[in-house]
């Protein structure tokens, strides 16, 4: 099984005019997919781009790289790196994706996705799904204002039916998009029931762009069984990639972890988000990917608990040491209540 899928994943992937050498990607998270994490990831390997956090698109134009907290990069990470953007203004979307070209960045991706009331309020992110017309004018104008790949980021849409995702994403590659993200569960419902999987082969047999599967794949026999009974073109892997950054790469065959990864991972991030952030937003952050890494042991909820209560970054350090210094027992699977 492992043969086989790391076969299909290290198979260069066309997006527009380039091509990506593998088809995994670390799908766009706020608050868990900054500069610190995707530098911890790119030290293991294994992904074919990385999505940054989403940024507001009218932010875009007056965000400075090395004070940003969201539209930052590492050099290194510049032509391997989808900035995503949310908005509903085609003007303010088509501006910051310029800048983001302007920039050297390999693409940009459009929010259609994110349901939290927040971003919905605005009109943003799954809300344009409720107005697919305004959603396709947002792709037609970015794909006029750019030449690097353009992705879109969209769920089935408000209510459960297969022929709405199927019809937004023949209207977003008829728009100009050049690749789709698609996470078939509906706006509303976050994650309390398992996303549609037979929709990702709906919406893939609808378009000849590729599409990049997304939900609930927690491991190798996951992936490859999205990748089979869907026929997705790669696989976008968001918060178990934050529970184990190498999941990547050993789905890859690039890697076999050790049972001293755990403990090597959850100081190695600590270091660079005390690199890379102020104190207060690298230990907010710190408590974020937390929740997701709690999951891998047997006493998570003991672990998360005190990661959580730690008042700054001195006393987080101390936590992990303690933890560690008990050699916690892991689990093959993570407990899933931690990714409700």
């Amino acid at each position: 099984m492992k043969s086989d899928l790391s076969s299909r994943l290290n198979r260069p992937l066309t997006i527009g005019r380039t091509t990506i050498d593998r088809r995994l990607v670390l799908a766009p998270m706020t608050l868990l997919g900054h500069i610190a994490f995707r530098e911890l990831l790119a030290g293991f390997g294994g992904y074919g781009l990385l999505f940054g956090e989403m940024c507001s698109a009218r932010r875009i134009p007056q965000e400075v790289r090395t004070g940003s907290a969201y539209f930052g990069w590492r050099e290194a990470e510049r032509q391997h790196l989808v900035m995503q953007i949310f908005g509903a203004d085609p003007s303010a979307m088509s501006t910051a994706a310029r800048v983001i070209e302007e920039k050297g960045l390999f693409g940009v991706d459009l929010n259609f996705g994110c349901s939290v009331a927040t971003i919905c309020k605005q009109r943003c992110g799954a809300a344009l799904l409720k107005t697919p017309d305004q959603a396709a004018r947002i792709v037609e104008a970015v794909r006029r204002a750019i030449s690097i790949p353009l992705f879109v980021k969209f769920r089935t849409g408000w209510t459960d039916d297969p022929a709405i995702p199927v019809d937004l994403a023949r209207r977003f590659a008829s728009a100009g998009a050049d690749a789709l993200t698609f996470h078939p569960r509906v706006a509303p419902d976050r994650r309390s029931r398992p996303p549609r999987w037979d929709y990702i082969k709906r919406v893939k047999n609808a378009v000849t762009i590729p599409v990049f599967g997304n939900g609930d794949v927690f491991d190798e026999t996951d992936c490859l069984r999205m990748m089979e009974t869907t026929g997705c073109d790669g696989v976008a892997i968001g918060r178990m990639a934050i529970a184990r950054p190498w999941l990547m790469a050993q789905m890859a065959g690039m890697l076999s972890p050790d049972t001293g990864i755990y403990r090597r991972t959850a100081f190695a991030l600590l270091d660079l988000m005390e690199r890379h952030f102020d104190n207060r937003r690298a230990l907010r952050r710190y408590k974020k990917f937390a929740l997701y890494f709690s999951a891998n042991f047997k006493f998570a909820h003991s672990f998360f608990k005190r990661i959580g209560h730690a008042p700054d970054l001195k006393a987080l350090r101390g936590e992990l040491e303690a933890f560690f210094s008990r050699d916690p027992e892991t689990m093959a699977r993570p407990n899933m209540n931690f990714f409700l």
